[in-house]
């Protein structure tokens, strides 16, 4: 039984009886613990997941089976492949890198993770992200940013129009789920490549110029003890890896 049929069932069914007779609630399985316990899942991305807090991520997604959705800047694919677990084998996911990020940092991670059963339902996409999606990509239900965004302003990327691009690429209704790196309050993007941190105001203000409504937001990565000075970029955070202080936004198109 793969993961995605385990999540629908229960732990205890309703009909089991324990000795002696008595009866006990069914107890419901964590759909999005399912996903996580995967035991197909590398030892790589388990040790990532203390950092990335993946339950509370999927949750705060809140994806359904059988979805449409395109991850912005998959890197090596630690987040595609949840993604790609929780839309099921009826789901699409669009997976974007651009050709600068494949040659410098992901290519052959990137490259590995394609050729895993579990990323069967996922399409890669080599674009700018001026342009991050293909034409076929439409009618989206959610496009996910995982701790890249800050990483546009210092690539010189033309974010107005990746936004823009994201927007038109969203059904009706559609989520924009965008998480990153906590800068200091009113920094802007001063510090997007000296620590790899962005304001969360900042990101507000550009999204909603694209014609998004902000319409959630969630503590699950927070970390108010983080001084926000020390450079979060995995391969500088050493042991603070996953410590830093991140936001987490849902935006919406109208």
């Amino acid at each position: 039984m793969n993961a995605r049929s385990a999540r629908t069932r229960l732990a205890v069914p309703a009909s089991l009886l324990l000795a002696g007779g008595c009866a006990h609630a069914p107890v419901p399985v964590e759909p999005n613990a399912v996903i996580v316990a995967a035991a197909d899942r590398t030892d790589a991305d388990r040790a990532l997941d203390p950092g990335r807090h993946p339950v509370e991520m999927l949750a705060f997604l809140a994806i359904s089976p059988g979805a449409h959705v395109a991850e912005i800047g998959a890197g090596g694919g630690y987040t595609t492949e949840l993604l790609a677990r929780d839309v099921g084998r009826n789901g699409i996911v669009y997976a974007q890198n651009s050709p600068f990020v494949l040659q410098r940092f992901a290519a052959k991670p990137w490259s590995e993770r394609l050729v895993r059963s579990a990323m069967a339902n996922v399409i890669r996409v080599d674009r700018d992200f001026d342009d991050p999606l293909p034409p076929e990509a439409k009618q989206l239900d959610e496009v996910v940013s995982a701790f890249i965004y800050h990483d546009t302003v210092w690539m010189k990327v033309d974010r107005a129009r990746m936004n823009k691009a994201i927007f038109e690429a969203l059904k009706p209704g559609g989520i924009y789920a965008l998480l990153d790196n906590t800068a200091r309050e009113g920094s802007g993007l001063a510090d997007v490549q000296t620590v790899h941190r962005i304001d969360e105001k900042s990101v507000i203000g550009e999204v909603l110029q694209a014609g998004f409504k902000l319409v959630g937001e969630s503590n699950f990565l927070r970390n108010p003890a983080d001084a926000r000075d020390w450079n979060d970029s995995p391969r500088e955070a050493g042991d603070r890896r996953g410590t830093g202080d991140r936001f987490a936004l849902r935006f919406q198109k109208p």
